[in-house]
């Protein structure tokens, strides 16, 4: 009789054993199975994390090395007025750096401002000075800064806010690289009520600056905005109703002739965040690092892939303990079961069967289990793995939540935004604050990953591969004690 159908025979006999071996099996698989799923389907999230959240490039002015060479005029001419001198970018260059590999698109962004005329601008005031709309014209609380915050833009799909959906269009349509050159606008929903406007009407702006022209717009669009923050900081902060979108090109239009084919600052997307390092090294090389600098963002990317890193080690250590814990239990099940089948192995041992035939019977024993096992634990996986694996990726998400809001609280601090567009000029608009769709922001939103648990082929061949190496090293350790019975000995006994 050979050891397979010996090996079945006692596993249809002895149902009781059977069956509370296929039990710890089921578990010890159940388990490996879960980790192997967390494990690979976190480093999906974190691939998919690479095409969904994304990561930008940021090219600015250098206020670092501004502030460097005001420090040295002031040093040598204490008599004079410390003067910050920054320069806009230069949209030639930044055409340079959108053709490096992996930057997939590129915006610009001008920040201004202007006073409405003809038109009322929503004005807010704290309740012991009274409150109520913006006088006619658009007065400003300040000579160089206007009632009407205008940011310029390549197209406001592109804007964060817009990108967030803290802002979307409501009626007509939102800026795109087709009125570059033009004089349309996109407005906010409240303003446009305020003053009876619709898609199609035309307002009046009034440069606060240069020849304090004043220009006609068209009302392409009309949006509406969740922010309930005033877009400036500080005395005669405008209303978040007053921002109006354009194109940068009618923004640097009303800053001055000297600003056309500039930016405040330009956006890059790039296309794979675990390249920003690499873009923002090739792109330095293309500016005037004394000029101009580049910073990245890539920090949302950055917290899915820690969380999934962490939530993959978790995995990985599952599938280990359990293999190790595995092994132990079930080697000492094997150890018991030799034990009470003593006489047998005497038998077949008189009987002139080779010891490696024996060992070999109770391998083939544990795989027959094996086989049952994983088709239950491939039932139960799915189940398990998802209710395992979206509880570590809550306790991350809630980790990195807190860590973020503790840096944002400790390191945030007002007035970092951009600075003056030119030589020593104040900026105008809300410079200091963050414009409309601009990349900077207040507050950080986590949002969790999901995991998409699911059991695959693979996995179950994965599950298989471990199971037999578990099989494999419980009976050589309990295969010790057949290797040393002396058949007379046990018969006689």
């Amino acid at each position: 009789m050979n050891f397979f159908k010996r090996a079945w025979l006692n596993l249809t006999a002895k149902k009781g054993r059977s069956i509370l071996l296929i039990l710890v099996t089921s578990a010890i698989m159940l388990f490996v199975l879960a980790g192997l799923l967390i494990r690979n389907a976190a480093d999906t999230a974190t691939s998919n994390a690479k095409k969904s959240v994304g990561a930008t490039i940021t090219l600015s002015a250098n206020r670092e090395a501004a502030f460097k060479k005001m420090r040295s005029s002031t040093s040598t001419s204490k008599k004079s007025k410390p003067k910050l001198t920054t320069s806009p970018v230069k949209l030639s260059d930044a055409k340079k750096i959108a053709k490096l590999n992996n930057i997939s698109s590129y915006s610009a962004t001008v920040s201004t401002s202007a006073n409405a005329k003809g038109f009322d601008a929503i004005s807010t005031s704290s309740s012991s000075n009274g409150g109520g709309m913006g006088m006619k014209g658009g007065m400003s609380s300040s000579s160089s800064s206007g009632d009407i915050a205008i940011s310029g833009v390549t197209s406001t799909a592109s804007t964060s806010a817009f990108e967030e959906k803290s802002s979307k269009i409501t009626k007509g349509r939102g800026i795109t690289t087709a009125d570059e050159g033009t004089n349309n606008v996109v407005i906010e929903s409240e303003l446009a009520k305020e003053d009876s406007l619709s898609v199609g009407d035309t307002i009046k702006l009034k440069a606060t600056t240069g020849s304090k022209k004043t220009y006609t717009m068209k009302i392409v669009g009309i949006y509406k905005a969740s922010s309930s923050t005033s877009t400036e900081q500080g005395p005669g902060a405008t209303d978040p109703s007053n921002s109006v979108y354009t194109s940068y090109t009618f923004a640097n239009t009303v800053k001055g002739s000297k600003y056309k084919n500039t930016a405040d600052s330009v956006t890059f997307n790039v296309s794979d965040p675990a390249k920003v390092s690499a873009v923002k090294t090739a792109g330095k090389k293309l500016i005037n690092t004394s000029k101009y600098s580049l910073s990245t963002n890539d920090s949302s990317y950055q917290t899915v892939k820690a969380s999934m890193d962490n939530v993959k080690s978790f995995a990985d250590k599952i599938v280990w303990l359990v293999a190790i814990a595995g092994t132990i239990i079930l080697a000492l099940i094997v150890i018991l079961m030799i034990r009470e089948r003593r006489y047998e192995i005497g038998v077949l041992l008189s009987l002139g069967e080779a010891r490696w035939k024996i060992v070999a019977q109770f391998f083939v024993e544990m795989v027959m289990v094996l086989i049952v096992s994983i088709v239950i634990a491939g039932a139960g996986g799915k189940f398990v793995g998802n209710k395992l694996g979206q509880q570590l990726v809550s306790q991350q998400t809630t980790t990195a939540t807190t860590s973020s809001t503790s840096t944002q609280t400790q390191g945030g601090q007002p007035g970092g935004g951009g600075g003056a567009p030119s030589g020593g000029s104040k900026p105008s608009g809300n410079m200091n604050g963050g414009t409309p769709g601009s990349s900077s922001s207040t507050t950080t939103s986590q949002k969790q990953t999901e995991l998409d648990v699911s059991v695959t082929v693979l996995d179950l061949v994965e599950l298989g591969g471990f199971g037999l190496a578990i099989m494999f090293l419980s009976i050589m350790l309990a295969s010790g004690g057949i290797l040393r019975l002396q058949p007379k000995k046990v018969l006689i006994e």
